[in-house]
Order: C-alpha cells, then structure tokens, then sequence
C-alpha cells in the first residue's frame, strides 16, 4: 500500500462486472459511499476513507482491537453480500487499500484477463457452507452397527463363553473408542463426495480452534463449502436432507447457511499499491 498524498485512501472490497448497477449500493466502512471503479470489462467497489486511521501503524494499532475492527467487519461483508445478491463478485480481504484512483486502475488493467476469468467462474453459482458436528456420546453408542470389524468382535463375543465373553467386551469398548475417529473420517467424506456432484465447486477448510462455549455442539469434524448453481440447489438440498435423516441418530450435526459471497472461491487477492 502506498503512501496517500491528498489524506485519503482507497478501500477496495471486491471485483465485481463494469456493468454492476449502482443505485441502492450499501454504505461501507465508516459509512462511507461505496462507488463503483469500471476499468473495462472489471470494476472495483471502493470507498475513499481518512489516509490517517489507515495508514500501517493505525492499523498495526487497531486491527487487534475486536471493538474497532467488528463494525467494519460487518460493513465490509454487508457491501460484498449485497454485491453477491447482484451479479459475481470477488472478495478481496479487509483492508485492502490503494493510494488511489490510478493505483486502483492499475490493479484492474493488469489484473483484467485472470479477473474476468474467475468472475465468469463465480458467476455460475452462490458460496453455500456446510459445517458438520459430532456428538461422540451418541456415536459411541452406534459405532459397532457402523464398522463391519466391531460388528465381527461383537458377533464373536455374543457366542462366546461368560468368561471370555467379558474379555471380549472389555476389549471391544476399547475398541469403540478408537473406532469413533475412523468412521468419523469415512462418513464425512462420504458426505463430501454425495454432495459435491450437484455443485460446481466444492473447498474443504481447515476445522478452526473450538472457541469456548462451542464444545456443546460437539466436535467439528467438516468445515465444506459449496458453489451452487441456481438451478441445481432444489437436489442439492435434497441430498443434503437425505444425509441430515441417514446421519442425525448416530451422532452427527449439520449447520448449513447461505447463500454467501464466494469468499472460498476466488483466486489469490491482487496485491495492494
């Protein structure tokens, strides 16, 4: 980022189409108008703010500040879902600032073949995101009906004699506990690959920290999005609910929201100027 010689800085949320409408845009970060930028076939959705709250060390100061930055949290994604309700739109990261007009300009034109490329890409669907939650008290409890080897120690501890039939309970609560994991892993990715045919894209996050007061949903174990064409979320969620219904009494949990803008689908941001 650039220096700003005349007190102001340039925000840039988002690429979005030349062609974007402009009425009814949303105020962005400090309430500040949000303009469109056209260079050619691509624009940039911009606010110009106050050069001194954003300059490096203001920022290096504030952005640690969860007070200071969740307010422009939300403007920032108030701007870009409302972008995403009106055409394709790429999202660049929070404060991603340019000195100006022309260091905007600049990013546009020698970013312009790559970002209208991914532009058509996004253009195809909506960001959908599905986070899957175990429940391992519950799974603990149906993990032998699950695993072809636990029902096999099972059957062989149902015939066998009281004595060894205690040991072999013993080991196979044992084994219970590690098998949880494995058909945990099974079942998500089962999950992934049910759901990934009626979508155009599909991204597998990392699981984030459990943040305290979390650890009552029971443990994350898919953290998926899913760009969705329009015509195709009717079977999408179809499929969604058949895995809800087949997966819900052995312990798992699904949170599906969206649409959102496709903040999992874009190529790497341009760099600031």
């Amino acid at each position: 980022m650039a220096a700003s010689d005349s007190g102001s800085i340039w925000y840039v949320y988002g690429i979005v189409p030349s062609e974007m409408p402009r009425a009814a845009l949303p105020a962005g970060l400090d309430d500040a108008r949000v303009i469109v930028e056209p260079m050619d076939d691509v624009a940039a959705l911009v606010s110009v703010l106050d050069a001194t709250q954003y300059a490096p060390a203001a920022l290096e100061i504030n952005s640690g500040d969860v007070e200071w930055v969740s307010p422009r949290a939300v403007a920032h994604d108030r701007v870009l879902t409302w972008a995403s309700d009106h055409g394709p739109v790429l999202p660049l990261p929070m404060f991603s600032l340019f000195s100006g007009r022309d260091a905007v300009g600049t990013m546009l034109r020698d970013r312009a073949a790559p970002l209208s490329a991914s532009l058509g890409r996004v253009a195809r669907g909506r960001e959908y995101a599905l986070r899957v939650y175990r429940i391992d008290a519950e799974l603990l409890g149906a993990v032998t009906s699950l695993s072809p080897r636990l029902e096999e120690l099972a059957g062989v501890a149902a015939a066998a004699s009281p004595g060894q039939r205690y040991l072999l309970e013993r080991k196979l609560d044992g084994e219970k506990k590690t098998e949880v994991r494995a058909v945990s892993r099974r079942i998500v990715d089962e999950i992934v690959a049910e759901l990934t045919p009626e979508a155009e894209q599909t991204v597998r996050s990392p699981i984030p920290q459990t943040a305290d007061g979390d650890t009552a949903r029971g443990t994350m174990v898919l953290n998926a999005a899913f760009l969705v064409a329009a015509e195709r979320l009717p079977a999408f969620q179809r499929t969604l609910t058949s895995l809800v219904a087949r997966h819900d009494a052995h312990g798992f949990r699904f949170d599906f929201t969206g649409p959102w803008p496709p903040y999992h689908f874009v190529n790497e941001p341009a760099d600031a100027g």
